[in-house]
């Protein structure tokens, strides 16, 4: 601002220098034009803003105009007693203080994500995860940013479940079965095929293969389920499935001795066991549909290996596109050999990376 102020004397002086050299009649018509200008600028900008070394420079030239000049001038007496009396109260006066600093926004965007991903979560409560992760934050100032975000406290947000958070905290102890058909092209049989699902991770046993599925078999299938999961048959609260009469009482007997609670979808709505038809849809796209199947051992063999693929290799939109228990680890960035391993033939590939 001091340059800006230098700037403007040295060009005023140098003007005034110039001025020396000259008549007075051009001089005159100078003057004349110059308020002539004055003039048509005021009448389209009547109040023109003028910077605090536009305000010293003209202040220290209205002193040398004469009475009756100085009436005419867009600074007037009054204006520059104005200027006076701000400089003067701006001296004496102390900055205003808000008190404590305002919070970080950072911090504020973590109490905002606690707040809406944690309905139980009080004040204190979130006041004492932000302190273990390194944030001093009063529990008023907790309360103040959600107060201005709009999020209700912990009491009212907590009622405040929605159908998707509801079903996502189910989803970790349910499991999902179904079964689907498959006509051999040499034996010309329908072939069924049952499967279980965990819901939460994605994950599919497939139980078996039959041409005859019928109450004992189905049952029989459940018993191996559970020997498959062992200890971590107790994680488990909830299975769906439809009302076909493969489902005897016998197979409702076999989990409900286990703790796991059968829950049937109600008739014709096969899209309240949406994960189960999901991935027979997947599996008749991928697979099934686009392969002759001689047999039913050729099928078994089949199912084996997409099973494989589709638990430890295929990425799925519900898990962040990551398998449900991938075999490998995530390759570096900075890896360029890139081998491509076929699946049923090529009909489905998968690429891992080679050793260097």
């Amino acid at each position: 601002m001091a340059l800006r102020l230098l700037y403007l004397l040295f060009v005023r002086v140098v003007g005034w220098l110039a001025l020396l050299g000259r008549s007075s009649a051009a001089k005159d018509v100078e003057l004349l034009v110059l308020r002539h200008e004055v003039a048509v600028l005021r009448r389209t900008n009547p109040r023109p803003r003028l910077e605090w070394a536009d305000r010293a420079v003209l202040a220290a030239l209205v002193r040398r105009l004469p009475q009756m000049l100085r009436e005419h001038r867009v600074v007037t007496p009054g204006i520059i007693l104005r200027w006076h009396r701000r400089l003067v109260a701006k001296k004496w006066t102390h900055p205003h203080r808000t008190g404590r600093p305002p919070t970080d926004d950072a911090v504020v965007a973590l109490i905002e994500r606690m707040a809406r991903e944690n309905a139980g979560w009080g004040y204190r409560r979130i006041q004492g995860e932000l302190l273990k992760l390194g944030h001093r934050v009063a529990a008023s100032t907790v309360r103040r940013v959600l107060k201005r975000l709009r999020i209700p406290p912990a009491p009212q947000r907590d009622t405040d479940t929605s159908w998707r958070r509801f079903l996502r905290a189910q989803a970790a102890s349910m499991l999902a079965c179904d079964f689907f058909h498959v006509d051999c092209a040499v034996t010309l049989k329908r072939v069924y095929v049952f499967f279980v699902m965990e819901v939460a991770t994605r994950y599919v046993h497939i139980l078996g293969a039959t041409t005859n599925h019928d109450g004992p078999w189905t049952t029989q299938q459940a018993r191996n389920l559970l020997m498959d999961l062992a200890d971590r048959a107790d994680d488990f609260r909830f299975l769906i499935r439809d009302r076909a009469g493969q489902f005897t009482a016998s197979f409702d007997a076999v989990f409900s001795g286990a703790g796991i609670k059968v829950v049937k979808i109600p008739p014709r709505c096969p899209r309240a066991n949406a994960h189960a038809e999901r991935f027979v849809g997947t599996i008749r796209r991928e697979a099934t549909d686009r392969l002759l199947i001689l047999n039913e051992h050729h099928l078994r063999a089949i199912l084996d290996r997409y099973a494989a693929h589709y638990n430890h290799r295929r990425p799925h939109q519900a898990l962040q596109l990551a398998p449900p228990r991938p075999d490998q680890p995530i390759t570096e960035p900075r890896c360029t050999s890139i081998r491509r391993r076929p699946v049923l033939g090529g009909l489905i590939n998968e690429y891992e990376p080679t050793a260097a």
